[in-house]
Order: C-alpha cells, then sequence, then structure tokens
C-alpha cells in the first residue's frame, strides 16, 4: 500500500490507494466520469479540463469525496469539489474504458 501524504507535496492524493495498478478490484463499479475543474492543494496529480473515472465508494461519498482512477490505473480518494459530473453517451463511454 503507498503511504498517504501531505496534499502540497507533490502527492497524488491525502488517502491511500486500494488496489494495484494492472487491475481493477472485483467489486468496483465505475460510477461514471467526472471532468476536473479545480486542482486546489492537488495540482500534481491533477490535471484541469481532463476527464476522470469514478469508482463507486460509498463511504467516499458520504464524506464528499469521490474515488477517481488517475493515469496510473490507481484509484485515490479526492474532494468532490473539484469535479463536475458529465454525462457521456454509451457508446463513448464503452470506447474511453477500453482506451485503458
Amino acid at each position: 500500500m503507498k503511504p498517504a501524504a501531505s496534499a502540497d507535496l507533490n502527492s497524488r492524493s491525502n488517502t491511500m490507494s486500494t488496489r494495484s495498478p494492472s487491475k481493477k478490484r472485483p467489486n468496483a463499479q465505475s460510477h461514471g466520469f467526472v471532468i476536473c475543474v479545480k486542482t486546489a492543494g492537488y495540482k500534481a496529480s491533477l490535471e484541469p479540463r481532463k476527464l476522470y473515472e469514478v469508482l463507486s465508494d460509498a463511504d467516499a461519498e458520504k464524506h464528499d469525496q469521490l474515488r477517481i482512477v488517475d493515469e496510473s490505473g490507481d484509484d485515490y480518494l479526492y474532494p468532490a469539489g473539484l469535479f463536475a459530473d458529465v454525462e457521456l453517451p454509451q457508446a463513448i463511454r464503452e470506447a474511453v474504458r477500453q482506451a485503458v
């Protein structure tokens, strides 16, 4: 597991990843996609205007956080306020997921 780190010290998140880079967690289901609209405190790990996949995580949502899959294939928790929901057509959702 990756250690937790401070958000402003070029870390990916202030939480730990819960899966290996090469595999999706067996019980993780995609919740959809969001676009990053703010990077406050996460400039090293988030890109503005970038599309990110969200994995379902009821505990994270209770704390106003989203479980986001980043470029490495790992998922991390981020504040939900950094993202805007986006509704993609089914064909595009499938194409984006297959591109990984």
